[in-house]
């Protein structure tokens, strides 16, 4: 079976995301290692206690956490997509994991090391299933608005989180910054000194070495300074502890006990869910600040094939983390290959550094996360967004609420919810505005200020036209058209339409049958191609009429000589709102009598001769009278041989001066004058009168046209 084109599309962007390394290595420029090697001894630093306590949180050893950074740190770095995302173990999977594990085995077993390399290869898979189906457009529905909320609450959690480890402090775990903060007030005299002088001293260089060379790695040097002062100095404090000296041993999960795969599914899933959600926004947050363009599907395959790859070497479930992206990023990291070294580190710590870990302090480390969670609140972002107002505001405050109150996670999903919320409600209400010719008749704009049009409304749908919409849209027209009711002409001006679901079409449909039934009609421009693709698939382009979809240069003129009704345009509009309109000949004072001319359409169209038919019954021995009821302006321009000009508010004042001793021919412009002319005598009892079809126009196109000197 030969495949598709669609199907060789697909398989040739899956290569090219599964080929990520080779565009990654490509990129490496020599001047970049030096800057990146030491963003890497940085965030090793902080990275080697950090997840030694993230899998002791999730009912793992220590080791477990050190593997799973070692092989996450490598593989995501070369398959995924962010420049500076730093990917392993994190508070929030750890926490979902031991969730998720301790219903099916007793933490620290081994059992529960299978059931979480099995999570994480689970996870891994769907991760990864995800990023080729190219389902990273999910992520878009995560606004700015929500990474500036979560940073800045992820920046406030990590400040307090490290209090308690900069004073020392043995306290239980809080359920969050107040909690936090109601239990350390009243222990502040039990703050251990020397942890704290520690904790200081490396905010202290990081800060003034920031402010005389961006370029020197403070985080490094202060995590240095500390360790060397408690080497040096004996100080009591509070250390990274030994390592282990082992490569992560290959260990396949148990792939076939159907059973234990079953009850970890749901967990799996969950995890994926919400590891996604965390690597991309930390992902896009950081993206913010350096410009770098994401590819949410090659993030999503370097998220996956790190999660498979920490599943089969004896690892646990990992996803990007912000705080250790932040530090990577500050410490000056430029191209992936930083954490491809941070890897590389941790694990040439864990086989030959162990006993000068020994020395780190963890207040050293605590400064150092103080600082980098302190870059994390962009203030300046957060009062922009806040002086915009709106849906953008609200959805930055819920978000930075629900991450100081709720569970990382369910703050992210607030958050998305809040975004998704303010999306639907923006596209489902799109503004359904008039507009008139502006700035010389040459754009349209909004100018509710102005008198619309008697006979025609122009209308622009600044919008999708879908499921969530149409209904807005219907109910917006309509009530412009009971505003309105003598405006019995539509114009649709769809350039801002760029989607339309069957549910727009319907609502198409109902317009053009509201207007229709009030003797009027709908008119369409500025179409864009899927639209009009759709219009065409769904039949609704020949219910409407091909003839009735025009181009923005004509649209104007075609309904101005065609469609709208001259008599109102000449002797009931004073608006003149298109460059058409200029044109207008004027009424000759006083002609109409007392200034009232019946401009109602006729119940019943009257006779209409065909302009050869009355060409030849003016040759005839018996020719009819022909009677020009346009202005004499127009009848000076051009006539029928033997025409009489009556303009129509003088006829329609005093009919008598129609002949009544042979038939008689009314002639207009377009037709619709003389057809109301001939209308207005049939009224009255005569029985032999006509109008010219298609008026002078037609006259014309069949080369009659007689000019009067």
């Amino acid at each position: 079976m030969r495949m598709t084109t669609t199907s060789w599309a697909t398989l040739r962007s899956g290569l090219r995301l599964l080929a990520r390394p080779v565009d990654v290595l490509r990129g490496v420029r020599r001047a970049d290692l030096r800057p990146d090697f030491l963003a890497a001894l940085t965030v090793t630093m902080v990275l080697l206690p950090q997840t030694m306590a993230y899998a002791l949180l999730a009912g793992l050893p220590p080791q477990v956490g050190l593997y799973s950074a070692v092989i996450a740190s490598i593989v995501a770095a070369l398959w995924g997509s962010s420049i500076q995302l730093q990917t392993g173990p994190s508070n929030t999977v750890a926490l979902l994991s031991l969730a998720a594990l301790t219903p099916i085995a007793v933490p620290g077993t081994p059992p529960y090391l299978v059931g979480a390399s099995l999570l994480a290869f689970m996870g891994g898979v769907l991760r990864l299933v995800m990023g080729l189906a190219r389902l990273g457009i999910l992520v878009r529905f995560v606004s700015d608005a929500v990474i500036v909320g979560f940073t800045a609450g992820a920046g406030l959690l990590i400040i307090f989180n490290q209090i308690t480890e900069l004073l020392r402090l043995d306290l239980p775990p809080s359920s969050g910054p107040i909690e936090t903060l109601r239990l350390v007030a009243p222990r502040l005299d039990d703050s251990h000194l020397p942890s704290l002088v520690l904790g200081l001293a490396a905010i202290a260089i990081i800060v003034l070495l920031r402010r005389l060379n961006r370029r020197l790695p403070g985080p490094l040097l202060a995590i240095v300074v500390g360790a060397l002062a408690t080497a040096l100095l004996s100080l009591d404090v509070r250390v990274v502890g030994s390592l282990p000296r082992a490569l992560p041993p290959f260990s396949p999960p148990p792939l076939t006990d159907l059973d234990l795969v079953g009850a970890l599914s749901t967990a799996a899933l969950s995890i994926t869910a919400i590891g996604l959600v965390e690597a991309v926004s930390n992902a896009r947050s950081i993206a913010s600040q350096t410009g770098q363009r994401l590819d949410s599907n090659q993030e999503f395959v370097g998220q996956g094939l790190a999660n498979i790859a920490c599943g089969l070497f004896s690892g646990c479930p990992v996803t990007g983390s912000f705080g250790r992206s932040m530090l990577n990023l500050q410490a000056g990291a430029r191209t992936p290959m930083a954490n491809v070294f941070t890897g590389l580190l941790v694990t040439a710590a864990m086989l030959g550094l162990g006993p000068l870990a020994s020395y780190i302090p963890m207040a050293s480390l605590a400064g150092v996360l103080l600082v980098t969670a302190f870059n994390l609140i962009d203030r300046r972002e957060m009062a922009r967004i806040w002086r915009g107002g709106g849906a953008d505001r609200l959805t930055m405050t819920v978000t930075l609420l629900a991450t100081l109150t709720l569970p990382l996670q369910f703050a992210v999903l607030a958050g998305i919810l809040m975004s998704l919320a303010a999306y639907l409600l923006r596209t489902s209400t799109p503004r359904v505005r008039t507009v008139l010719p502006a700035d010389g008749f040459r754009h349209f704009e909004h100018q509710p200020e102005l008198p619309p049009c008697p006979q025609l409304s122009i209308i622009e749908i600044l919008g999708d036209l879908y499921f969530g919409a149409a209904q807005h849209v219907d109910e917006a027209i309509y009530r412009n058209q009971a505003d309105h009711p003598g405006q019995r002409f539509l114009l649709l001006r769809m350039h801002s339409v760029h989607n339309c679901d069957i549910s727009g079409i319907h609502a198409l449909e109902a317009i053009v049958r509201n207007y229709r039934e009030a003797g009027g009609d709908v008119y369409l421009t500025r179409v864009r191609r899927p639209v009009l693709q759709q219009m065409e698939a769904s039949g609704f382009l020949d219910h409407l009429g091909r003839d009735h979809l025009l181009g923005e240069d004509v649209v104007i003129g075609h309904i101005f000589h065609h469609v709208l009704d001259p008599a109102i345009c000449i002797y009931e509009c004073s608006t003149r709102a298109f460059r058409e309109c200029q044109n207008l000949p004027r009424p000759l004072a006083g002609i109409a009598g007392d200034g009232c001319i019946h401009t109602e359409r006729p119940a019943a169209p009257p006779p209409l001769i065909e302009p050869q038919a009355l060409w030849q019954a003016l040759r005839s021995a018996a020719p009819p009278a022909v009677i020009d009821v346009r202005e004499p302006r127009e009848f000076r321009q051009g006539r029928v041989p033997g025409s009489r000009s009556i303009p129509l508010p003088a006829l329609l004042t005093d009919p008598s001066q129609v002949p009544d001793d042979r038939p008689v021919v009314f002639v207009c412009r377009g037709g619709r004058r003389s057809a109301r002319a001939a209308a207005a005598l049939l009224a009255a009892g005569r029985k032999d009168v006509a109008a010219l079809r298609g008026g002078m126009l037609a006259w014309e196109a069949a080369n009659l046209l007689e000019a009067v000197e």
